[in-house]
């Protein structure tokens, strides 16, 4: 995308976010929706994408996450931030959604809605969608020591798959990268929210409550994310303080 062209988009996707501003205050009892890019620092067609998630990360009702895949690395850059289990779990939201290809950019919301490409108006129409969800999982994180102690009840059973993952998930606030060679050749990308390690704590079937400790983090943000195995539709996300 030509510098001309990208100004237009980000202007288009800056004047969307706008439009969601109503929204920005996020009760205690309201979702919050999750946001995935899978991006590369490769992609000539993903720095829009990339703006997209820096400027959803200054709100306080969508965690956007950028999870880094390295199957454009060998066109002449490897993204420094690149691990191939991101790739993997592209390709298991495109094997459960039917589909026989993975592209970049692409965006996932709340574990089922796909958007490939640059699209702001998409997105903010699902945005507006899954935040009008009721959240069927709640989440309670409390710092014992040196432990997280996470904790997980179904608020609506009736509806609940009968598998969910509950994972931790780490990410890089901020980051520049120089790019020297590949399709961004030349240029200076700003990322957010940078994930940076995925695990996975436990599996639950949604009946009684799920408990689990996990060390406490010595460093970056840190998220639970409750899904459907799949993965599916997420559940619950709890963003740490």
């Amino acid at each position: 995308m030509d510098p001309t062209s990208m100004r237009s988009a980000l202007l288009a996707a800056l004047t969307v976010l706008a439009s969601l501003a109503g929204g920005a205050a996020r009760a205690d009892d309201k979702p919050l929706v999750l946001l995935e890019l899978f991006t590369s620092q490769g992609c000539s067609n993903c720095p829009p994408a990339d703006a997209l998630v820096t400027e959803l990360a200054m709100r306080d009702d969508v965690l956007p996450l950028a999870l880094h895949v390295d199957y454009w690395d060998y066109i002449g850059w490897a993204d420094s931030f690149a691990k191939p289990e991101y790739a993997a779990r592209q390709k298991a939201y495109a094997r459960v959604a039917g589909q026989g290809s993975v592209y970049t950019p692409q965006i996932v919301i709340g574990g089922v809605d796909h958007v490939v490409g640059f699209k702001p108006m998409t997105v903010a129409d699902l945005l507006q969608a899954h935040a009008a969800q009721p959240r069927q999982v709640s989440v309670k994180v409390e710092l014992v020591g040196d432990v997280l102690r996470i904790v997980c009840v179904a608020e609506k059973t009736g509806d609940l798959p009968g598998r969910m993952n509950v994972d931790l998930v780490a990410f890089e606030p901020e980051a520049t990268v120089k790019i020297a060679r590949g399709e961004n050749a030349g240029t200076t990308i700003t990322y957010t929210n940078i994930v940076t390690s995925w695990e996975r704590l436990g599996s639950w079937d949604g009946t009684g409550t799920f408990e689990v400790n996990a060390p406490a983090p010595s460093g970056g943000p840190r998220a639970v994310i409750v899904q459907e195995d799949g993965p599916g539709r997420v559940l619950s996300v709890f963003r740490l303080p």
